[in-house]
């Protein structure tokens, strides 16, 4: 965290004159913080979030002052989350069509993004304490494959009950992704451009979105089965295990084995040391999280089941819509990244949770096809534009020895709190559906009731942007924090090398900071 940041926001008084006081047996710093405790409530919020914004840099600049190394590493970061998101929402995509084949509910087809969700905070947990101990670059080219191989098998599955299963272990694997690629990327890029590539990173998710939109599109075009989605999926791994195999180990990482085996410390001491520094934290950690993906998950998983079963749009219509908001989501997110290596990490959370909520009716209660494709794009302007702060901030949060570790787990506990995201809309669209005005319900053409699902994903949301903006007020941040910093300051200051590092340095560095 800067200076600027960490000094506390009272009026100074240095041009008061002594006499116009309230009582001169206050000190000055007494008579500040006495005077600062009387200002507005809304005052004292926005300074705990907000503060004047440092000189910004050219983007343009920041993009192309990148040697191979980050490159190449920031590459195949990127395009494995981008898979990753492909593979999930290939789901959420071809649910309806699912659902006919399986000859159930699309909700019962919902489960399995749900089991997918629950089983990922296990994947984050086992390759993030491999990346922890072992390295981040090995563990992710395991993961990758992995989950894309299971991914395949889903494409074969015979019933509901084995594309469940499938689902179930290919969250475990897919759990392992999203840490490690983001631990990586920005341990390896420069600290003056982590929030644009922050932004850029997210957006891998609404790149996978958006692929799986236009390959879906092209499916349900030619009349073809849902499977291609999932054998599509698979054959995409090769180019990712083809990119990961020129991408380095963590500088940040290979620092720090060189640490512990100077210091003689196991990683379970320090993993030890730093939940009992860090507990608070990682507590926090996990509720923002959570609401971050309620923000996400809420307005996503079930938009295009909404667009098809409730408005009656035809696919193409809903390739349209999905491809425009997908676009707002990559501008938003690299947008929004960007400038809160600036303004800050949660002033840009409560901006875009307070405007998400207000377009929250354009976005379900357009008059007309374009205007609601407008408002899908704003939405997820915002709603993306929130999680292209994400990794740069959930990174700079966690404890350095545990990078690998924390930021995926904390991300994948809150998935696995709003992994019924999507079942719940959807259950409770289906147990109130539409009304004629006469009072009887809505049928479709197959004579079944039209579930009320913009109503679910309106209330739902508006839920979710208030607890996200209050959520963020209250948590700390870290911002452009050098992930070597710690361990390369205690040398400068002591003038010794690499080779003396003592015990106690390291354990400031896994103390600096506080919640």
């Amino acid at each position: 965290m800067s200076n600027k940041e960490s000094k506390p926001q009272v009026e100074q008084v240095e041009n008061i004159p002594s006499d116009q006081r309230q009582d001169d047996n206050f000190s000055e710093k007494e008579y500040n913080e006495i005077h600062a405790d009387k200002r507005n409530i809304f005052s004292r919020i926005k300074d705990s979030i907000y503060t004047k914004p440092e000189k910004t840099q050219n983007a343009w600049h920041l993009l192309t002052n990148l040697n191979n190394t980050q490159r190449i590493t920031f590459a195949a970061a990127f395009f494995g989350w981008t898979l990753d998101a492909f593979d999930f929402f290939s789901v959420s995509l071809s649910a309806t069509r699912i659902a006919e084949t399986y000859g159930v509910q699309p909700s019962d087809v919902t489960s399995a993004i749900t089991t997918t969700l629950m089983l990922r905070p296990i994947g984050a947990l086992i390759f993030g304490a491999l990346a922890d101990k072992f390295g981040r670059r090995w563990p992710l080219m395991i993961d990758i494959v992995l989950f894309s191989i299971i991914n395949m098998a889903s494409g074969f599955a015979p019933n509901l009950q084995t594309f469940i299963g499938l689902r179930a272990v290919f969250g475990i694997a897919m759990g392992g992704e999203w840490g490690l690629g983001a631990s990586l990327a920005l341990e390896t890029l420069p600290v003056e451009a982590r929030g644009l590539f922050s932004g850029i990173y997210q957006q891998g998710y609404a790149c996978g979105y958006l692929l799986a939109t236009l390959v879906n599109y092209a499916v349900t075009q030619t009349n073809s089965t849902w499977r291609i989605l999932f054998w599509v999926g698979a054959g995409f791994a090769i180019l990712a295990v083809i990119i990961r195999i020129w991408v380095p180990e963590s500088e940040t990482f290979v620092r720090q084995v060189h640490a512990r085996k100077i210091l003689g410390r196991s990683i379970w001491k320090e993993l030890k040391t730093a939940i009992r520094l860090h507990w608070l934290r990682m507590i926090y950690m996990v509720i923002l999280m959570a609401f971050m993906n309620f923000f996400s998950h809420g307005s996503q998983d079930l938009y295009p089941t909404f667009l098809l079963s409730q408005l009656g749009y035809t696919s193409t219509e809903q390739t349209v819509t999905g491809v425009i908001m997908n676009v707002g989501a990559i501008v938003g997110g690299t947008i929004f990244g960007y400038f809160s290596n600036y303004f800050g990490r949660r002033f840009i959370l409560c901006f875009c949770a307070v405007c998400a909520g207000a377009f929250i009716p354009l976005w379900v209660y357009a008059p007309n096809i374009h205007s609601l494709q407008f408002g899908a794009f704003i939405m997820q302007f915002f709603v993306q534009g929130a999680w292209g702060v994400i990794p740069a901030h959930i990174n700079e949060l966690s404890p350095d020895a545990f990078r690998g570790l924390m930021p995926g787990l904390a991300y994948q506990l809150g998935n696995l709190i709003s992994a019924a995201s999507s079942q719940i809309e959807a259950t409770i669209g289906e147990k109130y559906p539409l009304r004629n005005s006469d009072g009887t319900f809505k049928l479709n053409s197959k004579g079944q009731h039209i579930a009320d699902y913009g109503k679910t994903q309106a209330i739902f949301m508006g839920c979710v942007c208030g607890c996200l903006f209050i959520t963020a007020i209250v948590g700390k941040e870290e911002r452009n924090k050098d992930f070597n910093q710690n361990l390369t300051q205690d040398q400068q200051n002591n003038h010794i090398g690499p080779d003396e590092i003592k015990a106690h340095e390291v354990e400031q560095g896994l103390s600096s900071s506080h919640l």
